[in-house]
């Protein structure tokens, strides 16, 4: 029989004891996919006396992750602390020092030096692997570095924070504002430590960034990825884009141009009908699309103990196959510095006004719209009881830019009431 694949596993939190229970659970299978036994050695985390819910008392401990990453009995470093620096960096950088391989699932990391622990795997002859570090167990990672490498990618969309998802979909089925969704997000313990990581796009912008720079062959650009949280969508968005045949999504959207990627993560309208639309709950949807394959929709559980494991053991497995595939899908140093496209892609808009109920204020709206060279293709106005009027306009598709400007100008002027607020729309 082969040798043992042996892991060390760095972080004992949902996904660290997910991982030892799938090794405990399902050894002979994973043996026979693998071709070899697959044995954690060794494992590190904060405390020893934890109750984890699962036995641990067969490995090594290590106090420092640091000194498990260079145990002479560890080949594979599985790490799931967590954090872009501090100890998870460093117990990675020592691992991939010392030619071993690497399994993450820490999304913050990558997205911050994902380049420079790219590059050092490969000097050293060592792989680093991170499916788990986006959209939890839709394997999206593997899809763009094995499945579509024959495709020129052309666009990269996605939902990838369950928790947004999950506060604008109850905020549309229960007719709640977004502060009291919030507070249920909180209580059932959807949120991050820092709530902002979630709401406010980081935790889903250092997804879209991992997947862009695989898409587009550039190196990771977190910083070039334009973020808007979704604090700001109100109730009556929602209910008003869904008049309007529309969803509002937290959607990340990468796509190569001919001056450049753009990324942004922001809320986003989708048709009500398209899959993005429909998608309910904490699901993560990721939307690919090829020159040669066209679109492609992968959805499924975006976090959890056994979606996020699942994802790390599909990893662990190909490196016990021998399955040797650059961190992004070509070798580190072929990897383009990034480019930003210098203006987004025009698209529609879904635009709100409250306006002065008085005469000559939609004129006035549409003059200054049509004077940016922005088109408008549908509008609506609600009743209202009081003596300001809520009008909302779809465009046609036109730079943001443009509209941005437009719209500054308008909250200045005498007819408009409250500060315009407009979210693109995306055909999807």
């Amino acid at each position: 029989m082969s040798e043992p694949l042996r892991l060390g596993i760095a972080g004992l939190g949902t996904v660290g004891a997910g991982v030892v229970k799938i090794v405990q659970a399902h050894g002979d299978m994973l043996a026979a996919r693998s071709g070899r036994p697959l044995a954690i050695t060794a494992v590190s985390a904060r405390s020893r006396a934890k109750n984890r819910g699962v036995d641990l008392s067969a490995y090594a401990w290590e106090d420092d992750p640091v000194a498990l990453a260079r145990r002479d009995d560890v080949d594979v470093l599985v790490e799931l602390m967590g954090g872009s620096d501090g100890l998870a960096k460093a117990a990675t950088e020592a691992a991939l020092s010392a030619g071993k391989d690497v399994v993450t699932a820490n999304k913050a990391m990558l997205a911050l030096h994902g380049q420079a622990l790219a590059e050092l795997a490969e000097t050293n002859g060592a792989a680093l692997r991170f499916e788990a570090a986006v959209a939890g167990g839709i394997p999206c990672v593997k899809a763009l570095t094995e499945g579509l490498a024959g495709n020129r990618v052309t666009r990269v969309m996605g939902v990838m924070n369950g928790t947004c998802n999950y506060i604008l979909t109850r905020m549309e089925s229960a007719g709640l504002p977004y502060d009291d969704v919030f507070e249920e997000a909180r209580a059932l313990g959807y949120l991050e430590a820092d709530p902002t990581l979630d709401v406010g796009g980081i935790d889903a912008g250092h997804k879209l960034a991992l997947l862009s720079a695989i898409a587009f062959g550039s190196q990771v650009d977190f910083d070039g990825v334009q973020l808007q949280g979704i604090e700001r969508v109100s109730i009556d968005d929602i209910r008003r884009a869904r008049d309007m045949g529309y969803r509002i999504k937290l959607l990340g959207v990468a796509q190569s141009g001919p001056d450049g990627v753009q990324q942004s993560m922001r809320p986003t309208l989708v048709p009500a009908d398209s899959p993005l639309g429909q998608l309910e709950g904490a699901t993560n949807m990721v939307v690919l699309e090829g020159d040669a394959v066209g679109q492609i929709v992968l959805r499924g559980a975006g976090a959890g103990e056994g979606p996020t494991a699942s994802a790390v053991m599909g990893d662990v497995i190909d490196i016990a196959r021998g399955v040797s595939i650059p961190a992004f899908g070509q070798p580190a140093d072929t990897l383009a510095t990034p480019r930003r496209a210098n203006e987004a892609a025009p698209c529609a808009h879904y635009v709100r006004l409250l306006l002065r109920d008085e005469p000559g204020a939609l004129a006035h709206v549409a003059t200054r719209l049509g004077a940016a060279g922005i088109s408008i293709d549908r509008m609506r106005q609600y009743d209202h009881p009081g003596a300001d009027a809520p009008v909302l306009i779809v465009t046609h598709p036109c730079p943001p830019a443009d509209l941005t400007d437009a719209l500054a100008e308008l909250a200045t002027s005498s007819v408009v009431a409250d500060e315009p607020v407009a979210l693109q729309i995306q055909d999807a």
